[in-house]
């Protein structure tokens, strides 16, 4: 393994000093979350990404381990699996970070990577093999630990992180705040995962409040007979989210199930005051800042029209609990000295 060097940060310049230590970046998606974590090694390390699925990914993970130091992969799954056994046959270093679906086997749901006996086997064999497992939160590491069947002892808790400059809070228009909830949803079992039909239920029950819902695909809405006072946008960029978390009173996540919900992190950040059921991270990211629920739309009403209610200081302590806690400065911190660590 090349030699490195610890990443030097010097607060006059805000300078650098680059790691000649090698590192390939492997996902099958490109979420932004998973771009921060990019944009962090890059910073650092000589770092190359592998972004895709299916056979011709695997061909460029398999050439990546041959040129790499460290695989840091984002998720467990078959591809992160192939990554590990290479690189144990290489005796170099994999890291594999858990967010969700990899620590998920939601039968009800339909949702998990471990409801496929094969899949199962190799995301196994990956976490109980990999030379560091990063969960982003205590829920999916106790979860990871149980599937896979091992003390896991190679797993650490590395919080995802925001840029708190970034999301910030704004002034807002009281008389026009209303609820605001981002989803990717694009087909019916993501609908029921992100608990999009318990916020059309509460939300017909409070038809004098204005819902908002980004990345809910206009043709699940209709099929589940999207409520007048809902709007339905598509995903947006970064910009255009800022401004809808600005401009919210209240920030909605009704999800069944959930890793480290980023868009919950964020709308509090901006100060959204949250509504959140107790699914994954979110009731240690709430704390005792707004009010963590039980899956069901009558407790989900309930609590948006307290929310609703609360006074200007509690925008305040929204962001404050995750500014303190997630900021994008400590997990990249921590990003960096683990894997100083394992190249020694």
């Amino acid at each position: 393994m090349n030699k490195g060097f610890l990443p030097i940060r010097t607060e006059k310049s805000n300078m650098h000093t680059k790691s000649p230590l090698r590192i390939a970046f492997i996902s099958t998606l490109f979420t932004p979350f998973i771009q921060d974590d990019l944009n962090t090694l890059k910073k650092f390390y000589s770092t190359k990404e592998r972004i895709g699925s299916g056979l011709s990914h695997i061909i460029k993970i398999i050439l990546a381990c041959f040129r790499t130091d460290i695989v840091f992969c984002w998720f467990a799954s078959t591809y992160s699996s192939v990554a590990v056994v290479l690189m144990r046959l290489l005796h170099r270093r994999s890291i594999i970070v858990i967010g969700g679906v990899d620590a998920a086997k939601e039968k009800e749901l339909n949702y998990g990577i471990w409801l496929v006996p094969w899949k199962a086997f190799f995301v196994g064999y990956a976490l109980r093999n990999a030379d560091k497992i990063l969960a982003v939160d205590k829920s999916l590491a106790d979860k990871a630990r149980t599937l896979a069947g091992y003390d896991g002892s190679n797993i650490e808790i590395v919080p995802t992180g925001y840029d708190i400059d970034f999301w910030k809070i704004a002034e807002r228009n009281n008389s026009n705040a209303g609820v605001l909830t981002v989803a990717n949803a694009d087909n019916e079992q993501r609908f029921r995962v992100k608990g999009l039909d318990i916020l059309f239920e509460a939300a017909r029950m409070m038809p004098e409040v204005s819902f908002t819902v980004i990345g809910l695909s206009e043709k699940i809405a209709a099929i589940f007979n999207s409520p007048p006072n809902i709007k339905v946008l598509p995903p947006v960029e970064r910009k255009q989210l800022l401004t809808y978390y600005q401009n919210a009173k209240v920030y909605c996540q009704p999800s069944r199930h959930e890793g480290m919900p980023n868009a919950l992190c964020e709308a509090m950040l901006c100060g959204c005051i949250p509504v959140a059921t107790d699914a994954g991270a979110t009731k240690n990211i709430i704390g005792d800042v707004g009010f963590c629920i039980h899956p069901e739309a009558n407790a989900a009403a309930l609590a948006l029209a307290d929310a609703l209610l609360l006074p200007e200081a509690t925008h305040l302590s929204a962001r404050e609990k995750i500014a303190s806690r997630f900021n994008k400065e400590a997990r990249e911190i921590k990003l960096t000295q683990i894997i100083e660590l394992l190249k020694k």
